[in-house]
């Protein structure tokens, strides 16, 4: 099994790249989401990856970051979608908002990935619910906002972006409502949970 690659970009395309390690150049199937933040060719990058094998072949996929892996191996175990299904779902949507899309029972969010109907993202939903932690969506979305935030690290804690977070599915609104609204807010040093829910509320529906 090949946990992971380090080495330096020999050449990147739609829907793959080549990452050459040692003098050996390996093909990986990436997707349009880490394909738009891979590093420039020639420079390292450390990718982990996904060794699928096949009657008639042995495929490589790679993902940027470990959590995208965790979400893909989850993915392809559900009945109907299999590793380019898994591969376009994380191309169209973070591996936190598939979390947050199946803790809300977002149906259209997870149908609009390319080649997953109606009938396949219900599916998801169901069989993932029990797979996947509310926790986990929590922690990556306090993280996410923190480290987009054009502050320095640590302005505001984690605990209150994801107590915000918390606050406004408390209040009815679905996570993937209160994960958007949080993210929009610029966090600034100083800023508590309130500050952060009194401007979140204001993206809200936009």
């Amino acid at each position: 099994m090949i946990a992971y690659l380090r080495g330096r970009v020999a050449a990147a395309r739609e829907g793959r790249a080549v990452i050459e390690v040692g003098g050996v150049g390996y093909q990986l199937f990436i997707s349009s989401r880490d394909l738009a933040i891979l590093p420039s060719q020639g420079e390292e990058v450390l990718i982990h990856t996904y060794l699928s094998v096949r009657e008639d072949a042995m495929l490589l996929y790679g993902f940027l970051s470990e959590d995208d892996l965790d979400v893909f191996r989850l993915l392809i175990g559900v009945p109907g979608v299999g590793p380019k299904g898994a591969l376009a779902i994380l191309g169209a949507m973070s591996a936190n908002d598939i979390r947050f899309a199946v803790f809300s029972d977002d149906v259209k969010a997870l149908s609009a990935a390319p080649g997953i109907g109606r009938k396949t993202a219900q599916k998801m939903i169901l069989e993932l619910k029990d797979k996947l932690k509310l926790e986990d969506a929590l922690e990556h979305a306090a993280e996410e906002a923190v480290s987009s935030a054009d502050t320095a690290a640590g302005s505001a804690g984690n605990a209150d972006v994801s107590d915000a977070v918390q606050a406004l599915v408390a209040l009815g609104y679905s996570n993937s409502e209160a994960l958007r609204a949080v993210k929009k807010v610029k966090i600034q040093e100083g800023m508590d949970t309130q500050e952060i829910l009194k401007n979140a509320l204001r993206f809200i529906g936009l």
